[in-house]
């Protein structure tokens, strides 16, 4: 008997996937090649998939059989293999990126990265500026500079204390009836914001290094869970560095939605921003219009040789 479903969970060899309300822990049919798309993990979260009930063994069981197509899905470089892409999770509606100044610090390049992927795939990404209980004054005002960097540019930008409710009113708001991811690095409080807004899941939470000031990982593998209103949330693996694949060096500057809207005005079609005569984006720079951490990540990420497969 076949039916329809969803992974909640991919471990790299056994997935769990939720149909008609009840899970079934299985396994993949075969080799899955996907489009073309190179990846370390052919199914992920959020997949949408066919399986195929195995009544003879015990317990809930399936295989795989199918998997549909994805209206979305956000990758990342894989760490072992330059060459191949890992999948973090799939038909998603919009991602909180969890951004902290210290314990850990996310640097703006991170960022950068991250939402040149997510706009690449053509998904929502909300900026979560969380810990602030934590800041002093001259750190405040350091996290609300780099916020208003974001803010500009017109992405959605938050500040949170993970564990205290009332300061999650508009995230637990624009969750509803959606599936969120959950991103950033190991100990920016993903976990402890997700069981602040549903405590029933007792996600475990990490404590920061010491040593290095780096959070633990405390989440394996990306996992998706229903909450009690509904809403429906992915929990991802910290990430420490984001390698941006498939995308063509000309291409790169239309996912910097402010420099997209002024490379119209460039001498030359194909410029680059970088050493071209009458750019645009450069003069802009030097008018202070375009922020230099989003420049300076630009050109780092046009000088990569993973940047495109």
């Amino acid at each position: 008997m076949n039916k329809k479903g969803v992974v909640y969970c991919s471990t790299g060899s056994h997935y769990r996937v939720k149909s008609e309300g009840q899970f079934y822990d299985c396994i993949i049919q075969g080799k899955f090649r996907i489009k073309g798309i190179k990846s370390t993990n052919p199914i992920a979260v959020g997949d949408r998939v066919v399986i195929k009930i195995l009544p003879q063994a015990k317990g809930s069981k399936g295989v795989i059989t199918e998997i549909k197509d994805r209206s979305n899905y956000i990758v990342r470089k894989s760490v072992n293999l330059s060459k191949q892409i890992h999948i973090i999770a799939s038909n998603i509606d919009q991602v909180f990126l969890m951004v902290t100044l210290k314990n850990p610090m996310t640097f703006p390049a991170f960022i950068d990265r991250f939402l040149v992927t997510a706009k690449a795939y053509e998904i929502e990404v909300i900026l979560v500026f969380n810990k602030i209980d934590l800041y002093n004054p001259q750190e405040l005002k350091e996290m609300r500079l780099l916020k208003s960097i974001y803010e500009n540019i017109g992405y959605s930008c938050l500040e949170v204390v993970a564990s205290d409710l009332s300061t999650l009113h508009y995230i637990k708001q624009a969750m509803a009836s959606k599936v969120s991811m959950f991103s950033g690095h190991s100990g920016v409080g993903k976990s402890t914001l997700i069981n602040t807004l549903d405590p029933n899941l007792n996600l475990k939470t990490g404590r920061i290094s010491d040593q290095h000031q780096q959070g633990q990982h405390t989440t394996t593998f990306a996992k998706m869970f229903d909450l009690i209103s509904g809403s429906r949330i992915i929990d991802t693996p910290g990430i420490k560095g984001f390698g941006v694949v498939d995308i063509q060096k000309e291409e790169l500057a239309g996912y910097f939605s402010e420099f997209s809207q002024l490379q119209r005005a460039c001498k030359f079609n194909n410029c680059l921003h970088t050493n071209e005569p009458q750019c645009a984006v450069k003069e802009a720079l030097e008018e202070g219009e375009i922020s230099q951490s989003r420049y300076r990540s630009y050109l780092q990420l046009l000088e990569e040789d993973t940047l495109h497969r």
